[in-house]
């Protein structure tokens, strides 16, 4: 069965604006939340990036149903793993339990704000792996103390933590990430309809939800979803091999100053058509993803819920009943 989620762009909105966000999505029928964990936006004129975990915090407060998730993460330079474990534990007991952690290696433009360079994507990996097994050994009471080849703990132990775990989910752009999400997490997370990072996933003996961020612009008219797209959203053109390397706004600017509007247009569904939209998922779908977080880009949120309650729930409820 698909569940759908509502994508939390804290790269878009500022704080107060996103716990409303995702009270509207819970009344609308999403059955979760996903915020962005940033400490910059992409582009100067998306123009925010507020503290995820705070936000969740409130949110978990204003709600009392729909699932809130961090999508995604990064533990391996800004946070220290101690620091996202504590995070999660906490959201989990502010939620009943409503919380999934989703992690990933990260990109520059985030984590390198901290001074301490950006590493290979290797490195980055490797990282990765260590956090991982730091946070779920802290989530589950097991591991106190831990030496690694980047990480350390000494007598670590969180007092406030919920009776069982959250899920934790691993972000992919690669098959070498993906292996790593099937061995270590709950469950995969792209951003791509790419079924060879859901057979890496499973052929390293994952089984749990598959995660995809599904990019869209509902609007009045074709033009304007195009625009709007375009002003806060061409950045993603530069594809996950090229977008963790930059290392802030100006040099994305520089990166998607060629992009024009059609060009991304042809890689997201814009405008007022339901179809259109149900196509772009349908891509999601057939290539094997079952929790469907939508991105509606721009300022437009409160349209896009009202577009998605009216004609882009029934339908999606057809497909996966």
């Amino acid at each position: 069965m698909i569940k759908l989620g509502y994508k939390l762009m804290s790269e878009e909105h500022g704080p107060a604006a996103l716990v409303r966000n995702t009270v509207r999505a819970e009344q609308a029928g999403f059955d979760f939340a996903a915020i962005s964990d940033h400490f910059s936006p992409w582009l100067d004129e998306q123009g925010h990036s507020p503290f995820a975990w705070s936000v969740l915090g409130a949110a978990a407060n204003a709600t009392s149903r729909i699932g809130l998730m961090t999508a995604v993460t990064c533990p391996i330079m800004r946070y220290h793993p101690a620091i996202v474990a504590q995070a999660a534990a906490t959201v989990s007991l502010l939620s009943n339990n409503r919380f999934t952690l989703g992690l990933g290696s990260g990109e520059r433009l985030n984590e390198h704000v901290v001074g301490e360079g950006w590493p290979g994507i290797r490195e980055r990996h490797e990282r990765l792996a260590e956090a991982i097994e730091i946070i779920k050994g802290l989530l589950d009471g097991s591991l106190t103390h831990y030496r690694g080849n980047y990480f350390k703990l000494d007598d670590a132990r969180l007092f406030d933590r919920p009776d069982r775990p959250p899920p934790i989910t691993i972000a992919a752009g690669g098959e070498a990430a993906a292996r790593l999400a099937g061995r270590t997490g709950s469950g995969l997370i792209a951003t791509d309809p790419q079924p060879d990072l859901v057979e890496a996933f499973v052929s390293a003996g994952g089984s749990g939800p598959r995660y995809a961020e599904v990019a869209m612009c509902y609007a009045k008219s074709e033009k304007d979803a195009q625009q709007t797209a375009h002003q806060y959203f061409r950045w993603a053109v530069a594809g996950w091999r090229i977008m963790p390397e930059l290392p802030n706004t100006e040099a994305f600017a520089a990166a998607s100053k060629h992009v024009s509007p059609e060009t991304l247009a042809a890689e997201i569904s814009c405008g007022p058509s339901a179809d259109r939209h149900l196509e772009a998922i349908g891509r999601y779908t057939n290539a094997g993803y079952d929790h469907l977080i939508l991105v509606q880009i721009g300022p437009e949120q409160e349209d896009f819920v009202d577009f998605f309650e009216r004609e882009l729930s029934p339908q999606l409820d057809h497909m996966s009943a």
